[in-house]
């Protein structure tokens, strides 16, 4: 399962960057090992609102009752969205795979290599992905991604009879994008 979520990371990665995108903060809430679905961020403003809504990836999780979460991101776009300084390999793509009891971070760094420039200066890149270090157990998170992990695994506690269906619609109409697999779609 891990490396079939790690490739599709890199796949979606490198078609954004391909289109001068950099994909936001993604999240894959896991329940006994069967995948809840994919979860992006919504819009961010740089600074505080950047820091809440990354963390905020973590109420679909909590409302699902996940026991596994991973949460993948870009050194450099989380670093500049949450005015954080950069710690760790940049440009790199970031994925953490979180329990209650641990996480582990797994790092994929690339260069980039310049497809074309746009007339208003937009890139259009290609990652050149360089060999990655070994996984980091316990490895240090930034500010956002470890609120993220930590919140999922907090319950969620919501006087509604459907407390994960109210929490997806909730997180759609603050402009999370939301992709969930068939055993949990509603």
């Amino acid at each position: 399962m891990w490396n079939g979520l790690v490739g599709v990371a890199k796949e979606t990665y490198t078609a954004s960057l391909s289109e001068g995108v950099v994909p936001r903060p993604l999240m894959m809430p896991l329940v006994r090992g069967g995948l809840v679905g994919l979860i992006w961020v919504r819009p961010l403003k740089v600074g505080q609102d950047a820091l809440a809504g990354i963390a905020g990836l973590a109420n679909i999780a909590a409302a699902a009752g996940a026991d596994e979460v991973v949460l993948v991101w870009e050194t450099h776009d989380v670093a500049t969205a949450c005015e954080l300084p950069i710690v760790g390999l940049a440009p790199c793509l970031n994925m953490v795979l979180a329990t209650p009891t641990g996480h582990v971070l797994h790092q994929f760094p690339y260069s980039e290599q310049l497809l074309s420039r746009s007339s208003q200066g937009w890139a259009s890149v290609a990652p050149d992905w360089r060999p990655a270090p070994e996984p980091q157990p316990g490895g240090e998170l930034v500010p956002p991604i470890q609120a993220a992990v930590n919140f999922s695994f907090t319950p969620i506690e919501l006087d509604h009879p459907d407390p994960f269906g109210v929490t997806v619609v909730l997180m759609e109409e603050d402009g999370y994008r939301i992709s969930l697999t068939e055993a949990f779609a509603r």
